[in-house]
């Protein structure tokens, strides 16, 4: 009998895990084809079966980010209000990042709300929402992307964060004060992102077209937790693990120094892989940019910065 109803709460509760997963598809997948209705529907079906759970607050996010691209800015903030407040409800019982719902809907919340007072042309606000988010926030998993924000907002045509450069693959990195003199390049990655990949052919080309007149690239990233297919590391594994992957898939960037540090992560908000910095000789950031960037704009943000 014990075994039997432990059954019964095995299944009941990957029905569960599945349930949560799918309305997160489900409205994307309704977003991505315009139709709003069909995701508003998903989402209140799922909650009238499971109540406003984490899933269902992730999932609303989108539909929060899904109407600011729509150029919906009063909806969208509706959302995101209610996914914040969902959020704060649900943090009295438990910890933001007990799982991976909970701190993806607030980051998003946040994001959003921001986004709107930024549409409206009231930065300074939108700033003091980011820092009053990272002073409640800092310590848990959506710090890199407050600060991404907080940086898309401010941090072009001010001093470039501190660098660290203790921990390193490949050649000695220099910091950037050492660097001072010489336009930089940041291009932060990580061993599992596949746009990364797609960018490096232009880092390389840009990288044999600048380095004879100064241009200096760095390429940092951090530690994961993880290696191949997502099994857990240890530093030491997934550190040689990222050795190998930067060598299979960069042989173009091997004399690019690689500062593995989830501090650099965390002061430049790359929560979005790749990021992109530029900084002019002054040490002063002209261009931040989280995502993939053609060629032609990166060149023409480093020969800006030269």
């Amino acid at each position: 009998m014990n075994h039997m109803r432990f059954r019964i709460l095995a299944i009941f509760l990957l029905l569960c895990v599945s349930a949560s997963a799918d309305i997160v598809i489900d409205v994307r997948t309704a977003l991505a084809q315009n139709n709003f209705a069909a995701a508003t529907y998903a989402l209140q079906s799922y909650r009238a079966q499971h109540g406003t759970d984490p899933a269902y607050l992730d999932a609303l996010s989108w539909l929060a980010r899904g109407a600011l691209s729509a150029n919906q800015p009063e909806q969208a903030e509706s959302y995101a209000k209610q996914v914040e407040s969902g959020v704060h409800d649900l943090m009295k019982t438990r910890a933001l990042d007990a799982e991976p719902h909970l701190p993806l809907a607030l980051g998003a919340a946040v994001e959003v709300q921001a986004q709107v007072l930024s549409t409206r042309g009231d930065n300074a606000q939108a700033v003091a929402l980011l820092r009053r988010s990272l002073v409640t926030y800092g310590n848990t998993s959506i710090r890199a992307r407050l600060q991404k924000n907080l940086n898309m907002l401010g941090l072009a045509g001010r001093p470039a964060p501190t660098l660290s450069v203790l921990e390193y693959l490949g050649t000695r990195p220099q910091s950037l004060s050492q660097l001072k003199g010489s336009p930089v390049l940041l291009f932060f990655w990580a061993h599992w992102c596949v746009d990364c990949k797609h960018e490096a052919p232009i880092i390389s080309q840009l990288n044999s077209e600048f380095a004879s007149k100064g241009l200096k690239i760095e390429a940092p990233t951090q530690l994961y937790g993880y290696a191949a297919q997502g099994e857990d590391a240890k530093p030491k594994d997934e550190l040689a693990y990222i050795g190998r992957v930067w060598n299979q898939y960069y042989p173009a960037l091997q004399d690019v120094p690689v500062p593995v540090s989830k501090a650099n992560f965390n002061s430049y908000g790359a929560s979005t892989t790749p990021t992109l910095v530029v900084i002019n000789r002054k040490g002063i950031v002209t261009l931040y940019h989280p995502g993939v960037l053609q060629y032609e704009d990166l060149r023409a943000a480093i020969e800006k910065a030269m």
